[in-house]
């Protein structure tokens, strides 16, 4: 098959794994949310703002997370965090993500007069009401912080487990991963793992595959954010494939950073061709200035992948979903119909016959 149309792409039901709610504010509401709170931006024009906002020349990982600084100065009250948490779930379902997972970390929601607990409510009640408006399924992922004590990880994972069944799916590890080895924070994961509650871990993106071996053997994380150097380690590759731990793949932001050179050198071909659940996320709507359709696009465009690989993709991601079994499989069933209604003359989905591959 040639090149398929992007309105093709947009139309696929998606699901978005890993993205930062701070990193996915509109520009239009950071300048209204600063005019609103008195804080002062590094631009005061959309135009500028949103164009310093967009990463594109940065050193590594560190100088990525700088423009966080900006998002988080109007991100200090439950008003703000709920409305962008609104907006985000409206982004996503307007270009048919069908479920999401929002992640942030409440302990960098306190300059204000926010409690933590405050803080994870706002959010929860933003996706929620996304959810009786639009078509789209959320859950709140709570973020550890590296580069914070082991101290405030245990706090966090411990709201994670007060917010289990309110919105809260699933605990995270997230921040500066080089020289922040993941377990130092093990202690959080074995509060939540002991909890019941699913857990991913940002690993293998600024820091090699011993990063992910940390994020699966010593905090046993279900999924791993990224996963990018992986392919270092062949070993601990073929753990993942053996295990179906799913890769949160976020292919722009990835060379942004520099974790790979170019689309072109991403090793997700290569994953996906040695058979590891992967899945596509935007990381950063805002830093990144993507959405989910931009990278499925950008892994047809730039790694080859056609309509088949790429609904393949999307089983994997409403697979990977921390959702129930039994509404996961649901889910599941309704998404493989979409795509066997879909599929465009040649695939080997338009004569209806293509079962997507389960990831287990």
């Amino acid at each position: 098959m040639g090149t398929l149309a992007r309105e093709a792409i947009h139309r696929l039901p998606k699901t978005d794994l890993h993205v930062h709610l701070d990193g996915s504010v509109r520009p239009t509401t950071l300048i209204e949310l600063a005019d609103e709170q008195g804080v002062t931006l590094p631009h005061p024009d959309l135009a500028s703002l949103a164009d310093y906002m967009h990463v594109q020349n940065a050193r590594d990982l560190l100088d990525y997370l700088t423009r966080f600084d900006v998002t988080l100065s109007v991100m200090q009250s439950a008003d703000a965090l709920e409305r962008i948490a609104f907006e985000l779930g409206e982004d996503a379902a307007a270009e048919n993500v069908r479920y999401l997972e929002a992640r942030f970390s409440p302990a960098l929601h306190l300059q204000g007069d926010l409690s933590m607990e405050a803080a994870v409510a706002a959010a929860v009640q933003g996706l929620q009401r996304a959810e009786t408006e639009f078509d789209i399924r959320t859950g709140v992922i709570i973020c550890g912080i590296r580069n914070m004590s082991p101290h405030t990880s245990l706090r966090l994972a411990d709201l994670a487990v007060q917010f289990k069944d309110h919105g809260v799916v699933a605990f995270d590890l997230a921040g500066a991963e080089y020289n922040n080895p993941a377990k130092l924070h093990r202690e959080s994961f074995y509060r939540a793992r002991n909890a019941n509650i699913a857990t991913t871990i940002h690993a293998g993106e600024a820091y090699g595959p011993a990063s992910i071996h940390q994020a699966l053997h010593y905090c046993n994380a279900n999924r791993i954010g990224h996963g990018t150097r992986l392919f270092e380690d062949r070993e601990l590759m073929q753990y993942l494939n053996d295990f179906r731990v799913p890769l949160e793949i976020c292919l722009t932001s990835n060379v942004q950073t520099r974790a790979v050179k170019s689309f072109a050198d991403h090793p997700l071909r290569l994953y996906y061709d040695e058979g590891l659940v992967v899945t596509l996320n935007t990381d950063n709507r805002l830093m990144s200035d993507t959405t989910v359709t931009e990278e499925y696009w950008r892994a047809h465009r730039h790694l080859s992948f056609d309509w088949d690989e790429l609904c393949q993709i999307v089983i994997y991601g409403f697979e990977s979903a921390f959702l129930p079994y039994q509404q996961k499989r649901v889910l599941v069933e309704e998404v493989r119909a979409q795509l066997d209604a879909q599929a465009p003359t040649g695939s080997a989905a338009s004569s209806s016959t293509k079962r997507w591959a389960r990831s287990t």
